[in-house]
This record gives structure tokens, sequence and C-alpha cells, in this order.
């Protein structure tokens, strides 16, 4: 038993509205306000580091959403999409600058890597067609079927 699904407009939509608001969070705290403990000029490098992580992730991340919703709008065809509307890999932020962050921007960033994650497992569910295998229990039900419909 084979189980397929697609993408779905609602999906992407939701998916974008998220990404917008996040979007807007991480331009917040990246807007290079002076730091608030010691450490000053490494503090300001980890903002920049991770800040230009953070907003690139983001901006791969709007930049497949919006290809998405191009495809749905009609603007792009699947040819189109499948061959420009590849998600780039994310780059992981370095354990020793996100220390020097303060904690909500830690949850921020960590926010945007979750983000990008699923956003990423679904390009690539997309990619091969959203087919599912069974887990095991059901495979094991097919087989018991098949088993005993032979008596």
């Amino acid at each position: 038993m084979v189980i397929t699904s697609n993408l779905n407009k609602p999906i992407i939509e939701a998916l974008y509205c998220e990404a917008l608001v996040l979007a807007d969070e991480v331009r917040a705290a990246f807007d290079l306000a002076p730091p608030r403990c010691g450490h000053e000029d490494l503090v300001r490098i980890a903002l920049s580091v991770e800040g230009l992580r953070t907003t690139t992730r983001m901006m791969h991340l709007l930049a497949w959403l919006l290809n998405q919703r191009a495809f749905f709008a009609g603007e792009l065809s699947e040819f189109q999409l499948r061959r420009h509307g590849v998600l780039p890999p994310d780059r992981p932020s370095d354990p020793e600058q996100m220390e020097l962050l303060e904690p909500e921007t830690r949850v921020l960033i960590g926010e945007t890597e979750a983000l990008h994650g699923r956003v990423a497992r679904l390009d690539a569910a997309w990619r091969e067609g959203f087919t599912v295998q069974p887990v095991g229990v059901q495979r094991l039900q097919e087989r018991l079927n098949r088993a005993l419909g032979s008596f």
C-alpha cells in the first residue's frame, strides 16, 4: 500500500504567513543594537555572523514559498518550479557564536532552523512525488491479509 499526497495552496499560504512573521522578528533581532554584556566586539561579530546566516535562511525560505505561490497562481509551470524552485541546504549556526548571543536571539535562530527543516522535508517529499511507504504495522497487516486470503 502506497499513500500519496501533495502540497496544496493552504499549506503554502500558512507557511508563507509564518515565514513573514518570523522574518520580521529576525529583522528586529539583528538590528545591531548595542550588546548588553561584556566582550562587545565578540558579541558584535557573533551578531553579524549569525544574523547573516539567519537572514539568508529566511530569504531562501521566502523565495521557495514565493515560487510555490507563483506555481499555484499559474505563473510557473511544474517544470520551472522543479528546475528553479529548489530550497538550498541550510547552514547550521555555530555553537560557539550562539553562546555569545542573548537567549531570546538563540531561540529565534532555532525557530528559523526548525522552519527551514520543515520546508526542506516538504520540498524533498514533493520532489519524490510524496510517496510514503507504509509503516511496519501496515506492512505486517498486508502480509497477513495476503496469507489468509490464499486459504
